[in-house]
């Protein structure tokens, strides 16, 4: 039997310092319900997210449309990248990436933040063992996760994410075997 995690990029969101509760923007609140279009077909079974909203909200419509509640798992937040916010994002994200032990003051290194990612998709493994599973999350933990199990999933892909994404990872007796994207957005 297959156990597949769909692993869900949140959708557009309008910068603001309060992580927790950034919400999405209006064109993010079309986009979730694409989410939910194409998920409803994938005969989901569970839904789980971050604890930020902009997660909760892309997953929330799949939620209700299967009568359940979101599963609110803290790992599957997004990695910290710096205390406070960087000055040039670009070149901070950069640099994570390329040294993967390193982090930023206050901050969480690659090697770090892949770590608890991949914790975390183990306890959904071990918890829903042949299930169809729906996980509202966030790009840089997203393809931190993803590339634990295939390397391709770099620094590149990750700039190529659109927001919303939705990536499928196939396990067989909890060994990854495929990893296929499945979001048909226009991004």
């Amino acid at each position: 039997m297959t156990t597949n995690i769909y692993l869900v990029r949140h959708a557009h969101s309008t910068y603001t310092p309060d992580e927790l509760n950034r919400p999405l923007s209006a064109e993010g609140i079309k986009d979730a319900a694409k989410v939910n279009e194409v998920l409803i077909n994938e005969n989901i079974e569970h839904v789980i997210s971050s604890p930020y909203l902009r997660a909760i909200q892309t997953v929330e419509g799949l939620a209700s449309a299967l009568g359940q509640d979101i599963h609110i798992m803290d790992d599957f937040k997004e990695r910290k990248l710096i205390e406070g916010g960087a000055e040039n994002f670009e070149e901070a994200i950069h640099k994570v990436w390329a040294h993967p032990s390193f982090s930023w003051e206050g901050g969480e290194s690659n090697i770090n933040a892949q770590q608890r990612g991949v914790r975390a998709l183990n306890n959904v493994l071990e918890q829903y063992k042949n299930k169809n599973v729906a996980i509202g999350t966030h790009g840089n933990i997203m393809v931190l996760t993803m590339n634990y199990f295939d390397k391709q999933h770099d620094f590149d892909f990750w700039k190529k994410l659109a927001m919303p994404d939705i990536y499928r990872l196939s396990f067989e007796a909890n060994q990854f075997v495929d990893c296929k994207r499945i979001w048909k957005g226009s991004n």
